[in-house]
């Protein structure tokens, strides 16, 4: 069935790992007859995590799109993971979704995933509902958790439900607070009963919380409430709709996604009250110019995440005007190359449905687009236009990654760049200076599922290790020496004599100069002993890192006019440079990075005394638009690998950070003994 945009709901599902969005996902299809059976997440057979990984993890990777149909609306539901190491699967569900959904768990109160999950909402400017899941659970509470938002995002969080707790404090109903009607769960159903007269009091002071909400959304209700009218049931709705969409009220919901119970609510909500594409976000181009959500537009659709598997390859887009249909040819405006559309679907978790045409607003699936990635614009050759892309974080947790069979390094990298097209937020790099493959992503859990996938997928099982740090060395005073290679054996012999002046440079790269007097070395050796000491300068004498800031003047020598060749006063040069390093008082400089760290005041000692842990000198600090403080240090990137980790268990997931390199500097003895041991130690593995 072909819905109209206006018929067209999209959300998402987010907030903290194990609260409750795929369950609740799970029980939205159900309800509504998208799937035939509840399925469970112990039970590995949602609809939502049916990844391998997911399945034996029992938490959300990637993101699942799956739609439900209800009241005659499609519902177009991105179930997020909750994990911060997947953060950039919901910068791809937000970039679509026309309105989200916070679930935070009856038991866990206001969660640092819900505070992340409100803050991205808020940063674009979305509708957003909160959904208290497990409001049934032992020692859960729907009303702590709602007057924590509340306390927290203001009065302009409403509740829309009351839960119906029985003597023995057990929840076993809810009071839709709209329609003014009590439901239960008989059966595995939802029936209505009567509203509990116990509650009557209690229930009229949430009506006149509802009833304020909706009078201050125009001044023609503002005027209806004070008269002392009571609003229609039409008119509460309207009034709701227009406060969730301009951001003045943020409904609260509950539920027990198991049971079904409160599921039925937030359907009708979401159909009620949620923006359709023609009301949601106000699309722009990558110039700022506005992209209409028409219908009857030209054909623009932005590519938002992209499914890899031994089948082929799936790219899951969001008409953002016009229609997409099969036969269709499309421009890719980042490469320029045109797209025939072939096979779309739309999409039930892995389960796909093909279909001939999407419509504006609504989500599909196009399989074996040749030259299209997450984040591309296809639009009609004729009308040229590229969408706002996709912002993800750039990785701040590295490792180095390795065969655990040597001579397997090919098969890692096709398998990297097969899961590449899947997930833009890991980098890989092959590091020709530490001899390392760095695999970089969000934190450690990401990367142990990029392993296992290497492993499942591709048959290549890899070990991770510390990425090594790329330190240099350098000389700090001058030293004259002679380099001199003599070889006789039959025939004609080598011989190359020269004496150089080594001495701290003022370039990073090496200055080569000549001195030399009445030609006792040829002009035609000069590039030779240069390229000796450009081969020599790769590695350094005390650790083996390549020597920078290093200036050598050829300032005598000898030669023979039979023995001499290019060959041999490279030799010399490059003795040269072994015996005379050691005596100009070498050592190893560490690079340092420019940190800036985000986070609530409240951790401010914490990250302070870790600083200070890891040389890390502070440079200042001041607060941002979110209230946050933001210190900015300088920190020995060698004390940095394990960062990311360490300053969400400090920060309980609350902070964030950046680090560029900045530039090298001496690094402290003891520093450098101890890189020197390990250099010592690498080399004798190898």
């Amino acid at each position: 069935m072909t819905y109209a945009t206006e018929k067209i709901r999209n959300i998402a599902l987010l907030g903290h790992g194990s609260n409750g969005k795929t369950s609740l996902a799970e029980s939205m299809l159900f309800l509504t007859g998208g799937t035939d059976r509840l399925g469970k997440i112990a039970d590995g057979n949602t609809v939502g995590d049916s990844e391998a990984e997911e399945i034996k993890r029992q938490i959300s990777i990637s993101l699942a799109t799956m739609y439900a149909e209800y009241k005659d609306c499609k519902i177009n539901i991105l179930d997020t993971p909750g994990y911060f190491d997947f953060a950039g699967e919901v910068a791809e569900a937000l970039r679509v979704a026309d309105a989200g959904v916070v679930v935070c768990g009856a038991k866990d109160g206001l969660t640092v995933g819900a505070e992340k999950a409100w803050r991205y909402l808020a940063e674009r400017k979305l509708p957003r509902a909160i959904y208290v899941s497990k409001i049934d659970e032992e020692n859960g509470n729907y009303k702590d958790v709602y007057t924590a938002f509340r306390e927290k995002y203001g009065t302009s969080v409403c509740p829309m439900i009351a839960p119906i707790v029985n003597d023995a404090g057990k929840v076993e109903g809810i009071v839709d607070l709209i329609y003014k009607k009590a439901f239960t769960i008989e059966n595995g159903k939802s029936k209505e009963i009567e509203i509990p007269a116990s509650m009557t009091s209690r229930l009229e002071v949430l009506y006149t919380a509802v009833n304020e909400s909706v009078a201050e959304t125009s001044e023609a209700l503002m005027e209806k409430y004070f008269s002392g009218e009571e609003f229609t049931t039409e008119e509460i709705i309207s009034g709701l709709k227009t406060g969730v969409k301009e951001l003045t009220l943020f409904p609260v919901f509950g539920g027990c996604a198991l049971s079904g119970l409160g599921t039925r609510t937030l359907l009708d909500t979401v159909v009620d009250l949620f923006p359709s594409p023609l009301e949601g976000r106000k699309e722009e181009s990558a110039e700022g110019t506005a992209i209409e959500a028409n219908p009857n537009g030209p054909t623009c659709a932005i590519v938002y995440k992209t499914l890899s598997d031994q089948y082929g390859k799936f790219s899951i887009f969001k008409v953002l005007s016009g229609r997409l249909a099969v036969d269709m040819t499309l421009v890719n405006t980042r490469t320029g190359s045109q797209e025939k559309i072939g096979h779309i679907y739309k999409l039930q978790g892995k389960k796909s449905v093909e279909v001939k045409e999407v419509v504006c607003g609504d989500i599909g699936a196009v399989s074996k687009l040749s030259d299209t990635k997450t984040g591309d614009t296809l639009c009609d050759p004729k009308n040229l236009v590229t969408a706002a892309g996709i912002d993800f974080d750039p990785p701040c947790y590295s490792m180095a990654i390795a065969p655990k069979t040597k001579g397997q390094e090919d098969k890692i990298a096709s398998g990297l760049t097969r899961l590449a097209e899947e997930d833009l937020t890991f980098t890989v790099i092959n590091n020709a200076e530490t001899k390392q493959m760095v695999l970089s992503g969000a934190g450690d859990i990401q990367l142990d599922v990029l392993c296992a996938k290497l492993k499942d997928k591709f048959g290549v099982e890899v070990v991770l290790a510390p990425a090594r740090v790329a330190y240099r060395e350098k000389i700090r005073k001058k030293v004259q020496v002679r380099g001199r290679h003599k070889k006789q054996s039959g025939g004609h012999g080598q011989f190359g004599d020269v004496v150089i002046d080594f001495e701290p440079g003022t370039e990073e790269e090496l200055v080569f100069a000549e001195n030399v007097f009445g030609g006792s070395v040829p002009k035609n050796f000069f590039p030779a002993v240069e390229k000796g000491l450009r081969d020599s300068i790769q590695k350094g004498i005390l650790a083996g890192y390549p020597m920078v800031y290093l200036k050598a003047t050829l300032v005598d020598g000898s030669y023979h006019p039979v023995d001499s060749s290019e060959m041999a006063f490279k030799t010399a040069a490059q003795l040269a440079y072994k015996e005379g390093i050691p005596q100009a008082n070498p050592v190893i400089l560490e690079p340092i990075g420019y940190l800036s760290v985000t986070i609530p005041d409240t951790y401010m000692g914490d990250i302070m005394s870790d600083l200070s842990k890891r040389r890390g000198s502070p440079m200042g600090m001041n607060l941002n638009a979110d209230g946050m403080q933001v210190v900015e240090a300088e920190v020995p990137m060698g004390e940095m690998s394990s960062y990311a980790i360490d300053l969400r268990s400090m920060t309980q997931g609350r902070g964030s950070f950046t680090l560029r390199f900045e530039r090298y500097e001496e690094a402290p003895a003891v520093v450098q003994q101890k890189i020197i041991e390990e250099a010592k130690a690498l080399n004798e593995a190898e």
